[in-house]
């Protein structure tokens, strides 16, 4: 048994649909113990479950949120000198980048609604 059969056989248990990308979830696990916790790569990746069915968010948008998740986790807790402000910059505008996406494709959804 593999961890995509494992996958398949956890969705059943819990009644669940979904296909999980394991190989995004299993990068993002390995950023957060990384760069925050040896605890946070499992809650890092339950997080972005919950908020990801909250939102119904389809593998594109689950892609979006993993980025913003990553992008929080390298950036998080660094010493002062172990980043270049530069850096620092780079990432805030990839997650406002994000931000605005995100916020795209929710009123795409809303204005889809509506139509219907």
């Amino acid at each position: 048994m593999n961890l995509h059969d494992w996958i398949d056989e956890l969705s059943d248990l819990l009644d669940v649909d979904t296909e999980a990308d394991e190989a995004l979830l299993g990068d993002l696990a390995d950023v957060a113990v990384e760069n925050v916790d040896h605890h946070a790569g499992p809650v890092t990746t339950f997080l972005l479950g919950v908020a990801a069915g909250a939102r119904s968010a389809g593998p594109d948008a689950v892609e979006r949120l993993a980025a913003r998740v990553q992008a929080l986790a390298e950036a998080w807790d660094r010493p002062a000198d172990a980043v270049a402000d530069d850096e620092d910059d780079e990432v805030e505008a990839e997650i406002d980048d994000l931000d605005e996406l995100e916020l795209d494709e929710e009123e795409e959804v809303e204005a889809e609604d509506a139509v219907v």
